[in-house]
């Protein structure tokens, strides 16, 4: 069924929904899991240009991706972490065709139509530019675990 699968992750309570759903296709499938997480700060989006060092948000997602990349492993799947810097959708988009994944599985906010409509939504973006399927699984804004200490 599915070989490959890129799952992105923003840091918040929202992936505990996702994070959940892709252990079990992984799982299921045998397949391989690439977490990416898109820094989106002003530190991430100039870090090349400016030549500056690893922000505290990057050494952070960093952190946070390197464990659920663990905790993903620990569940006898083979896991890749990537961590980018840019617009997520376009991000997001790159690397599933340059991971050669065949789908893209991610979390949702469900804000509803009109706040998408004006705040626009990254699952949406990636939905229509996308040229592999995309698995949208609506997360909850409330913590359900307690994150590991590190």
């Amino acid at each position: 069924m599915y070989h490959h699968l890129l799952v992105p992750l923003e840091n918040s309570p929202y992936d505990e929904a996702i994070l959940s759903h892709v252990r079990a296709l992984a799982l299921m499938c045998r397949a391989k899991v690439t977490l990416i997480h898109v820094a989106d700060g002003f530190a991430a989006r100039n870090m090349h240009a400016l030549k500056l060092r690893e922000s505290e948000e990057l050494r952070v997602d960093r952190e946070y991706l390197d464990q659920c990349a663990a905790d993903l492993a620990a569940a006898a799947l083979e896991v890749d972490a990537v961590l980018a810097s840019g617009d997520a959708a376009t991000e997001i988009c790159a690397a599933a065709q340059r991971e050669q994944c065949d789908l893209i599985a991610m979390a949702t906010h469900g804000h509803g139509f009109l706040n998408d409509v004006v705040r626009g939504s990254v699952a949406n973006q990636v939905r229509h530019r996308s040229l592999v399927p995309v698995l949208l699984v609506r997360g909850s804004a409330v913590r359900t675990t307690v994150p590991s200490a590190t």
